[in-house]
């Protein structure tokens, strides 16, 4: 047996290995192959593209990849119809994957789409396509199984992977032992994003507001995780470039969690990062920049008022968040200075964020291999004699 799958980013392959981690057990003997990183990798999946080369964000920056990611997509497609895996699970990443389910459908290759896109924020519409190119989507939030059954697309809620993974009581003094962070003074994390673009748009922004919090607190203690390598030589190469290098940062590479559960605060790019900045319950300030004409045009595409996933879970503003030109150093440094020095906050924000985490935890490893293993017998019946 033969099962392909894609996740374009770091975040998805970290649920993607939530979903492998049940069903490895379950088909310990199958192929497990296509785009992924190194969590996948740890349940025997092979990356037959490094999965960096798919990491890139916004409207407008995807244009000067698009013949690279085109062909990515073209030479997977190729291979996939020729090989004929038992499923395709694309794991969000929705502007390449979407494309391609619908192709592999279209030739009767069953296909299931690990996290809805964010049709009930921006892009409505896109719920089409999604008709026509999924035989099963797999939700982590628990308002979206209506929003598919009612456009007649089979659904499973499996709840959030990351609710199984972090802690419901985080252990802030022993993940600052583990960085080798300083118990007695306070930490902000920071992080700018996992994309190169990300961090070529938000981080003079991110380091402004940390120079300004230092001169309000000079103890205060810097930390910022990596997503790779090439993420963080190009942080340091900023951080030289922003005259910020006597701010002492303490740039690591990945543990994103550890720095999450030692912070006090998070200066957070928008995205599933800020989701698992509330599930470690710690207050923030979520912040995005990225090119001009991208955000133009995707401000007036947004349904709702908020673009961080904490504040659309709770329906409310319970963290601040700066945009484009909104998030500048003063503005962020000092929204995340409330932040930090309002214990009466910090209470409500931990009870908000503890309420959502037990919201959002269930057995997703067995509810999301269960709804696969569903599929591929759903499958072998219809191609079995008489089927």
């Amino acid at each position: 047996m033969s099962i392909a799958m894609v996740a374009g980013e770091s975040s998805g392959d970290l649920l993607a290995s939530r979903l492998l981690s049940g069903l490895r057990p379950r088909l310990p003997d199958a192929r497990l192959h296509g785009i992924g990183g190194p969590h996948m990798a740890e349940h025997g999946f092979v990356s037959d593209w490094p999965m960096d080369k798919l990491t890139v964000r916004g409207l407008f920056e995807v244009v000067p990849r698009y013949r690279e990611l085109k062909g990515i997509q073209n030479t997977l497609r190729d291979q996939l119809l020729a090989e004929r895996p038992s499923v395709f699970i694309g794991i969000d990443y929705p502007g390449f994957n979407l494309g391609l389910e619908q192709q592999l459908r279209d030739a009767g290759i069953p296909t299931m789409h690990f996290i809805g896109p964010q049709i009930w924020a921006w892009r409505g519409g896109r719920i089409k396509k999604i008709a026509r190119a999924v035989s099963h989507m797999l939700v982590i939030f628990p308002f979206e199984e209506e929003i598919y059954r009612k456009a007649g697309i089979p659904v499973t809620y499996v709840g959030h992977p990351l609710a199984e993974i972090i802690p419901m009581e985080p252990d802030q003094a022993g993940a600052r032992a583990a960085l080798g962070l300083q118990q007695d003074r306070r930490v902000v994390a920071i992080l700018p994003g996992s994309r190169m673009s990300e961090l070529k748009y938000n981080t003079a922004s991110f380091l402004g507001a940390a120079r300004l919090l230092r001169r309000r607190e000079p103890q205060l203690q810097f930390v910022a995780p990596m997503a790779g390598d090439k993420q963080r030589a190009y942080f340091e190469q900023l951080i030289v470039e922003t005259g910020s290098a006597d701010l002492g940062i303490h740039v690591i590479s990945g543990q994103s969690h550890a720095a999450m559960e030692a912070a006090d605060a998070v200066l957070v790019a928008s995205g599933t990062a800020s989701l698992e900045v509330a599930l470690y319950k710690k207050p923030m300030v979520i912040a995005y920049k990225m090119m001009r004409a991208s955000y133009a045009i995707m401000r007036h595409m947004n349904y709702q008022p908020w673009v961080g996933l904490p504040n659309i879970l709770a329906r409310e503003f319970v963290v601040p968040e700066l945009l484009q030109d909104a998030a500048t150093p003063q503005a962020l440094a000092d929204a995340l200075w409330k932040q930090l020095d309002d214990p009466a906050h910090c209470r409500n924000l931990r009870q908000r964020f503890t309420d959502m985490h037990h919201s959002l935890l269930r057995d997703t490893a067995n509810a999301s291999a269960q709804a696969v293993c569903a599929l591929l017998d759903r499958q072998r019946a219809r191609l079995a004699p008489g089927g």
